[in-house]
């Protein structure tokens, strides 16, 4: 019994376990489309009344196929601390985390449900392969976002000390030059604020031209686990 259900459950090569995997990707992409839905404003009674009906079932579901997991899982705990299994918990926890307690007062929980969009990961090769690739590069990843935080900070201390006195409205610590150093590394902008100092000018200058490479590095150290990824399961 505990293998058929695990045919079914887990990714395999058999009609049911094909079904089954359609029927959750096809209720997942329902239950965000009707997430959307809610947060129009002034919505019909009827209207709301077969959106709560969807989420009841769309949760029922997802409950269902959690504990089926955990039930054919070969190592219990190992499933439910893994990515999915933290990511099927958390597509279902904000619903009874609902009971008795106002949403309103709690609105961030019903952020959650969007995790329910990640549950599609699962049914991806391609996005699998993603994975992969993240966990093969996680050191280099690592180091790059450590190298980035650093950066960071030093670029937050250098338009400080540049634009303190010329703009202390906008640069009055190094705490508030910490977003511009953000978004200026990201090469995004910072709308009215920007240097006016020679000093800081250059300086943004430099900050700049290490934004290009931080955005440019790590999709060159993904790039390269991706390719090595594929073919690794090419091989195989």
């Amino acid at each position: 019994m505990k293998k058929h259900i695990k045919n079914i459950v887990e990714i395999n090569d058999n009609k049911l376990s094909r079904y089954f995997a359609f029927f959750i990707q096809a209720l997942i992409l329902l239950s965000v489309i009707t997430f959307s839905i809610e947060t129009i404003p002034n919505l019909k009674p009827q209207t709301k009344v077969i959106l709560q009906f969807i989420e009841w079932f769309s949760v029922i579901v997802f409950t269902l196929e959690y504990m089926l997991r955990i039930y054919v899982a070969d190592s219990k705990p190992k499933f439910v601390f893994s990515f999915f299994g933290i990511i099927d918990f958390l597509a279902i926890l904000p619903f009874y985390l609902s009971f008795g307690v106002d949403l309103r007062s709690l609105r961030a929980l019903r952020f959650l449900r969007l995790f329910r969009i990640l549950k599609l990961v699962r049914y991806n090769k391609a996005m699998n392969h993603f994975t992969s690739a993240i966990k093969s590069a996680k050191e280099e990843i690592l180091l790059f976002i450590f190298i980035t935080l650093i950066l960071i900070y030093f670029s937050a201390v250098g338009i400080y000390y540049f634009e303190n006195q010329a703009q202390p409205e906008h640069f009055s610590s190094i705490f508030d030059s910490l977003w511009w150093a953000i978004i200026t590394l990201t090469t995004v902008g910072y709308g009215d604020v920007y240097p006016i100092t020679v000093g800081g000018k250059v300086f943004t200058f430099f900050i700049l031209m290490i934004g290009l490479g931080i955005v440019a590095i790590p999709t060159g150290i993904i790039s390269s686990a991706l390719t090595k990824s594929v073919d690794k399961k090419e091989d195989s």
